[in-house]
């Protein structure tokens, strides 16, 4: 889906993540999902110039991957504060990537042609999964995002029916 000159990227992003995965996984992880897409989303709204350009929700049989791509190409500026620091240490920096790792089966950050994108691997169901499972789903399910994002012709689509 394309994120690029929309609006309300965020509220796009936590639509688009519900409809997804409502029907298929646990209503509590459908929650956690969204709160993640609107992490990393509004992570890319505050910490690039351009704010993200697309996202992706890929669904298999127990899990989920979201990936936020931007065209900020430091990958070594994302990265979630340690919970040991304060409260008033963490607040307004690190909260969403520190939320995001507890909620997540994994997360990675990579670079890409023109970027990077953020992957999040999340169990579909309550249980969750076990870091064997998870990792082969990173860093890539597929190629980047940002191949497909040069075929997109505007608007606010998806790239597949996944």
């Amino acid at each position: 889906m394309k994120l690029a000159d929309c609006t309300e990227p965020a509220g796009l992003a936590r639509r688009h993540v519900r409809g997804s995965l409502e029907g298929r996984a646990a209503p509590e992880r459908v929650d956690d999902a969204v709160l993640i897409a609107s992490e990393l989303v509004g992570n890319a709204l505050r910490h690039t110039a351009g704010g993200p350009d697309c996202m992706c929700v890929e669904v298999y049989r127990d899990m989920a991957v979201l990936r936020v791509h931007d065209a900020e190409r430091h990958v070594s500026r994302v990265r979630a504060r340690s919970a040991e620091k304060s409260l008033d240490e963490l607040t307004g920096s690190g909260l969403g990537l520190l939320l995001v790792g507890e909620l997540a089966s994994e997360w990675s950050v990579r670079p890409t042609a023109i970027g990077k994108e953020v992957v999040v691997v999340l169990a579909l169901d309550a249980g969750g999964l076990s870091e064997r499972d998870a990792l082969p789903y990173i860093p890539a399910v597929r190629p980047p995002l940002t191949a497909e994002f040069h075929q997109l012709d505007g608007g606010h689509e998806e790239f597949d029916s996944r």
